[in-house]
């Protein structure tokens, strides 16, 4: 995801004020906490430029973006694709986060593509593919052990996009806003299509995060 696909609330900080990185960024990272820096530098410097993250995303980088998408890492497992990974949200950061799972990051804009790899390759992350592609036109073969996806799309336009990509036992964890449980409502009949069962809202990061992180977990089939 981009992160300028975010809203702003009222009394956000000023514009253009990189966040200091939080205390507990470290924890999460653990001895990849350099590289996530690497990343979330790259990503003030150059993501409103090149379209990436919006003007007033700067001042919530860490904890709206990074670190809530780094706080799902252990949901993951095996062979993972991101749909729409945009600016790396969440692909790049949970790559960073896992580099013992396989990440296949699906964008099907050219300079999203281009960032990606580029970071792909400052990063030294040899566990990453970047494959320009609409999710409908992926060939998945025996498909993903897991598919994710950030703040893309309404959860019943989305699983038609990454249900068919998750191999027979295979789960979906797409990080979602606040009005997950009712996306889940309204998605009832694509789930009853792509025959997914236990279907539930995991919340993450309680007591860790100043904003939770909210993933819709399901199995495929």
């Amino acid at each position: 995801m981009s992160a300028s696909d975010s809203s702003t609330e009222p009394g956000a900080p000023e514009t253009g004020v990189v966040e200091a990185e939080p205390a507990v960024a470290a924890e999460l990272f653990g001895d990849r906490i350099d590289i996530a820096r690497q990343f979330t530098a790259a990503l003030a410097r150059e993501g409103e430029e090149r379209g990436l993250i919006g003007p007033l995303e700067l001042p919530r980088l860490w904890t709206r973006h990074i670190l809530n998408s780094a706080i799902a890492a252990p949901l993951f497992h095996g062979t993972v694709a991101d749909i729409g990974s945009g600016a790396g949200l969440p692909g790049l950061v949970l790559a960073i986060a896992r580099p013992d799972v396989t990440w296949t990051l699906v964008e099907p804009m050219e300079r999203r593509i281009t960032w990606l790899n580029e970071q792909v390759a400052a990063l030294g992350l040899d566990n990453v593919t970047v494959l320009r592609s609409r999710a409908e036109d992926v060939k998945a073969g025996d498909g993903f052990d897991v598919v994710t996806a950030r703040a893309v799309s309404a959860l019943r336009t989305l699983l038609p996009l990454t249900a068919p990509l998750v191999r027979d036992g295979g789960e979906l964890a797409l990080l979602k806003g606040a009005n997950a449980a009712n996306e889940i409502e309204a998605a009832q009949k694509q789930i009853k299509r792509y025959r997914l069962s236990d279907v539930r809202v995991e919340v993450l990061g309680e007591g860790v995060l100043p904003e939770t992180t909210r993933v819709v977990r399901a199995r495929v089939r």
